[in-house]
């Protein structure tokens, strides 16, 4: 059953409006809408990755279309951390208003102005730092430091007449995080006592019990690995995970290694990240990847992007031999990453790949190499108790995080009232206190297929799935404008529905047939004479081939 979508009204005055435009069901494509005394702030703008059941796409973003006519009321965007599906999408936002001001951290401004850079954009940037306030129009924003899987992530707590809202971006809870930098429960505690009216908290593990374990174990797993590995290493991961990389190079460094990066985003990430000061990299322990080939197997490591399986990353072609690089007996291949709901078939597919090859393949099912960067329940039921706040909006997760992180508040004593479950393009109005959905917004997918935005339906990638799975068949017939008569044909050609188009013989009889019947009632439009013989040969393919093929009839007149 599909959600009824209704405009929200007029905002009331003195409320708060908060859509969402992506993230919600998903994980990915996280961007928020808020919007107070007519001005608009955006929380984060990232990306979703396709799934294998959207062919030839690039990325999905979000729906940016309700700020399509409001783009001069938009007064800023915020980027809790630099993970690409909170960033990746902001180039197409800017593309839209290039001068919008950006507030982020240090390493998050610093790795989208590397993007924007890419697509020729100078971006508007405002650094932020945790602990610091400012306005942005009608908006007051405070950031407050959290732990996640990549430096400098904040989280915002937002101030309006309406109400405060506390915007959590990703985040966990590591007691012993490598950077030392801790999720500031001593301002979730401050912003608690103030009264926070509304929390987005980050969903994605809310359904995992416990606490998500700590980073520092992690690189004794990666040591040992290394240790006992006689030929190369190869390690994928996220190309942003900081913390996953400098666990790489010490491992290296202290198995006497050298490591070179894959990837061109992996490079630039770490580039800059080591020009910042948040990467270490011994004197040495970094090669040229054109460099590498002269070091001996056993004392170098291949640092590469592909975790999630990405046809066209660095370990895909790998696991293809598409690669200059090609994993053998010997060779340890570590997947130092979680996986992406919807990335399983794709990354087993590589894993089978690899392991064919010869080469030893760890990964999280099999050795502790990876820790998620998010919440689990318990680390959520503490936030929940500290803030005690008097609304409660799930972000960032499928359904099933939604829910379980609802009922999570609602073990705390939130009410279910309180609690709301929504998706993307819902609003929820916010006014002293009390919080309400006001509209549905009809909101899709936006894909990024080569240089066309947007431009690619739904319907077209059901066209592709039926090329790429059911095959292509297509019918020629010449006809006599006046007469109906068949002059050419039919001609069958097809791909990947049969291995000899002689099948297709049996059918031709058939076609002629029903092309002169229609005739003889006196049809002669193309059209309607093309879908009699797609109805045709249809049927004929369906019960004898047990196929559905793409068809495409062609009736040219003479």
């Amino acid at each position: 059953m599909s959600t009824p979508v209704f405009d929200p009204p007029a905002l009331e005055s003195g409320a708060l409006r908060f859509t969402p435009l992506g993230g919600l069901g998903e994980v990915g494509r996280n961007m928020a809408m808020y919007e107070f005394g007519g001005k608009i702030l955006i929380v984060d703008c990232g990306v979703l990755f396709p799934e294998e059941h959207q062919p030839g796409v690039d990325l999905i973003l979000p729906d940016m279309d309700p700020l399509r006519d409001r783009l001069d009321d938009v007064v800023g965007l915020v980027l809790t951390h630099g993970h690409e599906d909170h960033i990746g999408a902001v180039p197409y936002l800017l593309r839209m208003r290039a001068d919008i001001p950006i507030y982020g951290s240090k390493l998050t401004l610093a790795l989208i102005s590397a993007k924007l850079k890419e697509h020729r954009i100078t971006p508007n940037t405002h650094l932020v730092r945790e602990g610091e306030t400012l306005d942005v129009g009608p908006f007051g924003l405070e950031f407050v430091a959290v732990n996640h899987s990549i430096p400098d992530a904040l989280a915002v707590a937002i101030r309006t007449d309406a109400g405060l809202v506390l915007h959590t971006g990703d985040f966990k809870m590591d007691q012993l995080p490598l950077d030392g930098r801790l999720t500031d429960l001593r301002a979730f505690a401050r912003l608690g006592e103030e009264g926070v009216d509304l929390f987005l908290p980050d969903s994605t593990n809310a359904d995992v019990p416990g606490f998500t374990p700590t980073e520092r174990d992690i690189g004794p797993v990666i040591d040992q690995v290394m240790s006992k590995t006689t030929g190369r290493v190869i390690v994928a991961s996220f190309a942003s995970h900081v913390h996953r990389v400098q666990q790489v190079i010490d491992a290296a460094h202290a198995n006497g290694r050298r490591v070179a990066l894959l990837g061109r985003s992996m490079v630039r990430n770490m580039t800059i990240a080591q020009q910042l000061g948040y990467l270490e990299v011994p004197a040495g322990t970094l090669v040229d990847y054109k460099k590498s080939h002269d070091i001996p197997d056993n004392e170098i490591v291949y640092m590469s992007t592909g975790s999630q399986g990405e046809p066209m990353a660095v370990l895909s072609r790998m696991a293809n031999l598409d690669h200059v690089i090609e994993p053998g007996e010997g060779d340890t291949v570590i997947l130092a990453s979680s996986l992406i709901p919807g990335n399983e078939n794709a990354v087993y597919r590589v894993i089978d790949g690899l392991t064919k090859l010869g080469a030893n393949v760890v990964h999280k099912a099999n050795a502790k190499v990876h820790v998620s960067g998010h919440a689990a329940a318990g680390e959520l039921l503490y936030c929940y108790n500290i803030l005690r706040p008097k609304n409660v909006i799930p972000v960032h997760g499928e359904f099933r995080h939604l829910t379980a992180s609802a009922q999570l508040a609602h073990q705390t004593g939130i009410a279910e009232a309180a609690t709301f479950i929504i998706e993307n393009g819902t609003s929820i109005d916010l006014k002293d206190g009390e919080a309400w959905a006001s509209g549905q917004l009809d909101l899709g997918f936006v894909y990024v297929d080569g240089s066309s935005v947007g431009t690619i339906t739904d319907a077209d990638l059901k066209d592709r799935r039926v090329l790429g799975e059911e095959g292509f068949v297509s019918v020629i017939v010449v006809m006599d404008s006046k007469t109906g008569r068949i002059i050419t044909g039919p001609e069958i050609h097809a791909r990947g529905v049969a291995e000899d188009e002689g099948v297709f013989d049996k059918i031709k009889p058939k076609i002629i047939a029903a092309l002169e019947e229609a005739a003889e009632k006196g049809v002669r439009d193309n059209h309607a004479l093309s879908q009699t013989m797609r109805r045709t040969i249809g049927r004929w393919v369906g019960q004898r081939l047990r196929r559905r093929p793409m068809i495409v009839p062609l009736v040219i007149e003479a």
